[in-house]
């Protein structure tokens, strides 16, 4: 599976990392069972994970205030990927001085 992941564009050709790079490698330790290592690898993973989950579960459940959550939920996701890059660049930028 490894072989099929795609490589990032922003990163092959500026050499800076996006909000999304390690999406696919988490994904993929997910998958075999190593989540705290997934977690370090793409924090945003877990709440990406839990949108996707519920955008599933109400094409067949209807919730009362499903609008609202789905909307705190991407705002949620959004936060954590922000928050982890900036984290990112910031321990980047002082490795690189």
């Amino acid at each position: 599976m490894e072989e099929f992941m795609l490589p990032c564009l922003n990163k092959s050709l500026t050499g800076v990392d996006c909000f999304g790079c390690g999406g696919q490698r988490a994904l993929l330790l997910i998958f075999k069972a190593e989540f705290s290592q997934a977690f370090y690898m793409f924090p945003g993973i877990y709440p990406i994970l839990i949108l996707l989950a519920f955008l599933i579960l109400n094409l067949f459940v209807k919730f009362r205030y499903d609008f609202q959550i789905k909307i705190a939920l991407i705002i949620f996701s959004g936060a954590v990927m922000l928050i982890s890059y900036l984290i990112k660049m910031n321990t980047y930028l002082q490795l690189t001085q």
